[in-house]
């Protein structure tokens, strides 16, 4: 009888075991699928006190990577950055930010970089766009040696005073090197370091690169962010 009640016992311990690991293996098998269908995050930006368009509680991100003295950055900006605008900027669907990856020269590029994050930092948001805008319309298609000198102080002081007043232009040419506004533009470039980003423009879309190259598909990959 003893024997009969340890086998009984030993039976419901096996059950109990089986129905345990079933249970975990369902569990175990539930999880891939969540993980398996779960879509992939974009890199995770730090976007505080970088210069932005759009509203505040758009859902999508997108990051422009760009060099003042790069022409395709100037032809992105002349060409591909309003559709961007009028489809999601000014509709309230994505925010556009831009962050500095000045290589093209290593004075000129990286002068006109810092130079704009002290426009951001002292005069604001607004007029770090039109700025930004008005110092790509005035950079020449040719940007090679002969115009190695093109991003000088004077040179960016002098396109500043067209957006802003003239004590705002020389306020900011009389702090833009100090190390703060340096340390902004080395944070972007710890992105371009960390992303291995090796061009200008390059474009992210809530963190995720876009690969594509017509703007249709660029659409179709903001839209589906947006979802």
């Amino acid at each position: 009888m003893a024997k009969k009640q340890k086998k009984t016992a030993k039976k419901k311990q096996t059950s109990k075991f089986l129905y345990w690991m079933i249970g975990l293996v369902a569990v175990c098998i539930i999880g891939l699928v969540i993980l398996a269908n779960k879509p992939k995050d974009g890199f995770d930006f730090d976007y505080k006190d970088q210069p932005f368009l759009g509203e505040e509680a758009a859902d999508v991100n997108i990051v422009e990577f760009g060099d003042y003295k790069c022409p395709v950055c100037k032809s992105f900006n002349q060409s591909f950055f309003p559709l961007i605008e009028k489809d999601f900027i000014n509709t309230g669907k994505a925010k556009f930010y831009f962050m500095n990856y000045p290589f093209i020269h290593p004075v000129d590029s990286t002068r006109a970089a810092v130079f704009a994050e002290a426009v951001y930092a002292e005069l604001g948001n607004d007029t770090f766009w039109k700025f930004h805008e008005l110092l790509y319309e005035k950079q020449p298609d040719d940007t090679s040696k002969e115009n190695v000198e093109l991003n000088t102080e004077e040179f960016l002081t002098d396109t500043l005073k067209e957006v802003t007043s003239k004590e705002n232009a020389e306020k900011v040419a009389s702090v833009y090197k100090e190390e703060n506004y340096q340390k902004r533009v080395d944070k972007d470039l710890s992105y371009v370091d960390t992303l291995n980003i090796t061009g200008t423009p390059t474009i992210y879309v809530n963190g995720v690169k876009f690969e594509g190259k017509t703007y249709d598909e660029f659409r179709e990959m903001v839209e589906k962010a947006s979802k």
